[in-house]
């Protein structure tokens, strides 16, 4: 998927932490092919002659070289920048995509970058969206030099318009959950169709508390590995195609929320499997999103299985039809 990315390193420390289109966007994203690294590789530093690290009887000691005497040691090499020091510890990517136009390119393409509706955690303001010419100028440098150029810009709606959508969908999770399992269930025990009722109606009468809203710390695409989710799906999926998605998802995003707690911020971490479906009739693409906070601890499994679990509930317990009766 095409990302939004920031053009520096973040001012200051943050506390503990589809309109379609008729261009689907490439298989694998190359915006994020980088996969998990660290922002930069740390210097070698010798500790301090008192240092154990130093002592013979320590495991970590290396006997000195021997040396001629007289010799004078070779001037070391100049350290050559490498490709991980030059990534974005928010998004895993490059810092800076050039807006110039690319060799051999023939369609112009857009500079603007669009800002979306999504607040970084890391200082004021939102994270912006890539302009066309930077999209393609990323793709030309992760080596996929057979983009159609003309489909650019089209690819740039598309991935614009899923992040917006994959942002709602957690800001919905972090309204149910941010102030604590109990207030969770009062929301989820009367299944999801109340549930999106209630979200919906609070947004409309502008009755959201704005400053327990959440905020994106930063995110990372792993298109080359599936989610323990996607893959219980697969396997499935070759049991019971008729019922279960038999295609892998697309791409894969990890997204690392600070959720406004009573008790302070906490981060709190997303996955988002994303899936193409069969295209609509007048040939636009469709896609899914599986949002869902990461099993990273026992607070996410709970909320997971009160979602799931409160619809089951409302559902299969005959709530929702006596609520019609008695209204």
């Amino acid at each position: 998927m095409g990302w939004f990315w920031a053009d520096s390193q973040p001012k200051a420390p943050v506390a503990p932490h589809p309109t379609s289109s008729s261009a689907s966007p490439p298989p694998g994203c190359p915006m994020h092919e980088s996969g998990s690294a660290p922002p930069a590789a740390p210097k070698s530093i010798n500790p301090p002659s008192e240092c154990p690290m130093h002592s013979t009887e320590s495991p970590f000691y290396v006997a000195p070289k021997s040396s001629t005497p007289g010799s004078l040691p070779a001037p070391a090499a100049p350290a050559k920048p490498s490709t991980l020091s030059k990534l974005n510890p928010l998004n895993y990517m490059f810092a800076s995509i050039s807006q110039e136009r690319a060799p051999n390119q023939t369609v112009d393409l857009g500079v603007e970058r669009e800002v979306s509706s999504i607040p970084r955690g890391d200082t004021d303001g939102n994270w912006e969206y890539p302009s066309p010419q930077q999209m393609y100028n990323a793709m030309l440098r992760k080596g996929h030099t057979d983009t159609p150029q003309d489909a650019v810009e089209a690819m740039v709606a598309v991935h614009n318009f899923l992040n917006e959508g994959a942002w709602n969908e957690i800001v919905a999770w972090e309204r149910v959950f941010a102030k604590g399992l109990s207030h969770g269930w009062e929301k989820c025990r009367r299944g999801e169709e109340n549930l999106s009722f209630e979200l919906a109606k609070a947004e409309y009468m502008g009755t959201v508390d704005q400053a327990s809203e959440p905020r994106l710390i930063r995110f990372q695409g792993r298109p080359q590995e599936l989610s323990p989710k996607a893959r219980i799906f697969q396997a499935l999926g070759r049991v019971y195609p008729a019922k279960f998605e038999a295609n892998p998802p697309f791409d894969r995003h990890d997204w690392f929320v600070q959720r406004q707690t009573p008790e302070g911020p906490k981060e709190v971490r997303y996955v988002i499997d994303y899936y193409s479906g069969p295209p609509e009739p007048t040939g636009e693409p469709v896609f899914y999103l599986d949002i869902r906070p990461a099993l990273d601890s026992p607070t996410a499994a709970v909320e997971r299985m009160m979602r799931w679990g409160g619809d089951v509930w409302w559902r299969a317990s005959g709530a929702s039809v006596r609520e019609q009766a008695q209204s």
